[in-house]
């Protein structure tokens, strides 16, 4: 049985014990990179991100693990950490154009009647299309869209979670989503087409 990520992070604090820390990167570090990779639209600059993104970890945890400790999830508690280094990136390039906290909040209550595998309507259309052309469309959504993307179908976030990270309401969360979605079939569509593709904001 593998140990757990509390587990390995009190080894790695507690005894300095690098192969727990190994372990957990090991372990998170495929959903972190490819959530870096989608913000970011660069494969270099996502690496570069994602080592960033790890030595904060080591300093955050070294220093103040109480910063962890109040999160409980430690893929979240790093996603939060990559997702500062990837908007301190993108605001520095000027790319980046934060959403209102009103924006989606008019939206129906419609989400309380939605499962949190909602996400699987993603999931078919990827079965349905080359991973490469996926992967391209997404990185044409808006960056509020394409964020919760990658957080939900690549991290595996719930909802709840991703509304919690990205500080915004849940119900504006499952609006992006919806968006996404929408416009991920449009431009896939559009691909086949091969017309310009029309994203919703």
């Amino acid at each position: 049985m593998h140990p757990a990520d509390e587990v390995l992070v009190a080894r790695f604090v507690e005894h300095a014990d690098q192969a727990a820390f190994r372990t957990l990167m090991d372990r998170h570090q495929e959903r972190v990179f490819s959530y870096l990779r989608g913000m970011v639209k660069d494969r270099e600059v996502a690496n570069d991100l994602f080592q960033e993104t790890f030595l904060r970890v080591i300093s955050a945890l070294n220093n103040d693990r109480g910063s962890y400790a109040q999160q409980g999830k430690f893929l979240g508690w790093v996603l939060r950490i990559a997702r500062n280094a990837a908007l301190d990136h993108l605001r520095s390039r000027r790319k980046w154009r934060d959403m209102g906290a009103s924006e989606a909040e008019d939206e129906t209550i419609w989400w309380e009647r939605l499962p949190d595998d909602s996400a699987s309507a993603l999931e078919q259309v990827e079965v349905s299309e080359q991973v490469d052309v996926l992967r391209a469309c997404i990185d044409q959504l808006p960056p509020e869209q394409r964020e919760v993307v990658l957080l939900r179908h690549q991290s595996d976030l719930t909802f709840r979670e991703i509304a919690d990270l990205t500080d915004c309401s849940i119900n504006t969360a499952l609006g992006r989503m919806r968006y996404a979605l929408i416009n991920l079939r449009r431009l896939m569509e559009a691909s086949r087409m091969a017309d310009a593709p029309t994203v919703t904001n």
